[in-house]
């Protein structure tokens, strides 16, 4: 097995597709940006245009551009001299530096500010670094990899990246294919993560044929990562066992899985909430309206909502509004059977700020 093959798992066109092209491109020095959804292993691409170079020898260093502060980034890529700034104690070698004759991967690529943009074409173009503090320029032999999830062309047209730098970056495109789009591979992952997730010596867990099935038609916006989380639930609730259709619906585990999946998921706090207290709203907010009854603005919806409610006892306007909202939600949960995807969308909210409110909110599985 390649090294290749070893770190990119699947056999599907896509996937075939992908690993030519980092043969083709390995050997060279030219720069490589790798495009593609969060979650569908564009580091492992990285990774594998490393150990398949002539480079393999040298340091891999990969930096994520969106996770360090941009008053930061210019010293953690470039390094620093001792007394550059305040807290500067001694001098420190930037990724580049450590990069030296390896390979940098500039993850995130999208988020660089634009100043530090400028910057770093310059490295691109004359191969030198200029420490922060220092005036003496430092050659660095450098193979880049960019990766983003972005459109990187959409930036550039909306002046949030440089025109520059983007063709320079973008010598080698790979695009990395969504899971969804991967066919059978999906089960080769789910064999694989069970696999390395299993406790000791029981065997991994295995799917049933309704369950394979189903786990083949989603649409996986989480990719690999959302797999692979799915497959850690799996192995912690029914290790050792065959998995059910009915044991990865999304109402077995739609507060969990669903949270863990989406990307910046250690934002998302797991202690319990305080529960929300259940204020009466009038059933008739949530009878179903023919589409002659839908009012034609918010101020007419507004009349609707508050119609039922007796003010002149008073009322607690932000526990009224909670519990609107709260009903809404589940109402399109219903709708969707748990999904909460397409209940996002029929809600026109994101994901992430729907899947807090469903754990802010403590609201009931759909069944």
């Amino acid at each position: 097995m390649s090294i290749t093959d070893s770190l990119l798992l699947g056999n599907s066109a896509p996937m075939q597709q992908v690993k030519h092209l980092i043969q083709q491109v390995a050997r060279s020095n030219a720069s490589v940006l790798i495009l593609g959804e969060s979650g569908t292993g564009k580091e492992l691409v990285a990774q594998a245009i490393h150990q398949e170079s002539p480079r393999s020898d040298f340091a891999y260093v990969p930096v994520n551009c969106g996770a360090i502060p941009a008053e930061l980034l210019e010293s953690e890529l470039f390094g620093h001299e001792k007394g550059a700034f305040s807290g500067a104690s001694s001098a420190h070698k930037g990724r580049f530096e450590l990069a030296d004759h390896g390979t940098l991967l500039l993850d995130e690529i999208g988020e660089m500010p634009l100043n530090m943009q400028v910057k770093l074409l310059r490295v691109l173009q004359e191969h030198v670094i200029d420490r922060v503090g220092s005036e003496k320029p430092r050659a660095v032999d450098v193979r880049i990899v960019a990766a983003t999830h972005q459109n990187l062309a959409d930036k550039v047209a909306e002046r949030d990246f440089r025109e520059d730098l983007y063709y320079r970056l973008n010598v080698f495109p790979i695009q990395m294919p969504p899971l969804r789009d991967r066919g059978t591979d999906i089960l080769l992952l789910w064999d694989h993560f069970a696999k390395d997730l299993c406790f000791g010596d029981e065997p991994p867990v295995s799917l049933s044929a309704a369950a394979a099935h189903e786990v083949m038609q989603r649409e996986w916006k989480g990719n690999c990562r959302e797999l692979r989380n799915l497959v850690e639930r799996m192995s912690i609730l029914h290790p050792n066992t065959e998995i059910s259709l009915q044991q990865i619906q999304p109402s077995a585990f739609m507060l969990v899985s669903d949270m863990m999946a989406i990307e910046g998921q250690a934002e998302l706090s797991l202690q319990p909430q305080t529960p929300v207290v259940a204020v009466p709203v009038p059933p008739s907010l949530f009878e179903p309206m023919s589409a002659a009854d839908v009012p034609a603005d918010t101020e007419q919806l507004a009349d609707v909502l508050v119609s039922g409610i007796d003010i002149s006892q008073g009322c607690d306007l932000k526990q009224q509004l909670i519990a609107v909202e709260t009903q809404l939600i589940q109402k399109a949960l219903n709708a969707t059977f748990g999904n909460v995807s397409k209940a996002s969308d029929l809600l026109s909210v994101r994901r992430t700020t729907l899947i807090e409110k469903i754990k802010k909110y403590q609201l009931l599985e759909v069944g």
